[in-house]
């Protein structure tokens, strides 16, 4: 994968085309993390919750990783989240359940400093969205501090399908949310109007699950015919598809010949009738 494919974003940072997610690798993340920046992977996502992430071991294998590829920090996008309570296990949570919840989002951005062994990161997310705007806008205004300290280059949301919710933040906050990243599947009708509010504003669109929540589309005739065609595989010309209307795809696989496949999807292009083929699919 050359290192020249980039999104950029509301906030003027540049995003790789395609993301390592880190989710459930448990004590193989510092491994899957080294293998996937060696095959030419610069953009990782993780986050500050135990329950579902090692980010210690991301920060591991990011680390050996740089120092054996001698890549400098600058030279990659790091990402990760502040989960809330509700979403973290109560044996292990990151920071002080009792504290105040702009508190809790000082204390695991620290941790995360810490576990990826870095001084800033390239994006710092909203895991989920709170109960309510109060509480919603009191976390994202804590995570604007860390923002307006140079502790992270730019926000972002998860979790977030409703489109009048990502509105309200979007109007209401003073730094804007830059990415969402969410699940891509058929359940949320692929988020067409929250996809329509991040084109009109600049928000990266990040899908994840994207393979595993889709496998009627990816076994689709049509979309076998276009791996037939161009000798790859129907993952491959998803991904691709999804990078042609301006969707970054999280990719979390355990395989190395798979992270190849996935780095290699831009070594090509799909036509415009033939992305609207795809795209008649969603």
């Amino acid at each position: 994968m050359s290192h020249n494919h980039f999104f950029t974003s509301n906030n003027s940072v540049q995003i790789p085309t395609i993301i390592y997610g880190t989710a459930w690798k448990k004590d193989q993340t510092a491994v899957l993390v080294e293998q996937a920046i060696s095959l030419g992977f610069r953009g990782i996502d993780t986050a500050c919750q135990p329950k579902h992430y090692d980010e210690a071991g991301v920060g591991k294998g990011v680390s050996t990783a740089c120092h054996k590829l001698e890549i400098d920090r600058s030279e990659l996008y790091l990402q990760s989240k502040f989960t809330p309570l509700n979403g973290q296990d109560p044996e292990r949570v990151p920071y002080d359940a009792n504290a105040s919840l702009g508190e809790q989002v000082a204390q695991s951005f620290q941790t995360s400093l810490k576990n990826l062994q870095t001084t800033y990161l390239d994006c710092l997310v909203l895991h989920s969205p709170l109960a309510n705007l109060p509480q919603l806008m009191e976390v994202w205004q804590a995570m604007e501090l860390i923002f307006n300290q140079g502790g992270a280059r730019q926000l972002g949301i998860s979790n977030c399908y409703n489109p009048q919710q990502l509105q309200l933040l979007y109007h209401n906050a003073s730094v804007k949310p830059a990415a969402i990243q969410n699940r891509f599947y058929a359940d949320t009708q692929f988020d067409k109007t929250i996809r329509e509010f991040c084109q009109q504003h600049g928000i990266i669109y990040q899908s994840f699950w994207t393979l595993t929540a889709n496998p009627k589309l990816l076994a689709h005739p049509a979309v076998n015919a276009l791996a037939k065609k161009y000798q790859r595989s129907a993952a491959q010309i998803f991904f691709r598809y999804l990078n042609h209307i301006n969707i970054i795809p999280l990719t979390g696989t355990t395989s190395t010949s798979h992270m190849a496949e996935d780095l290699a999807v831009v070594d090509f292009d799909l036509p415009t009738d033939e992305c609207l083929t795809i795209g008649k699919l969603l």
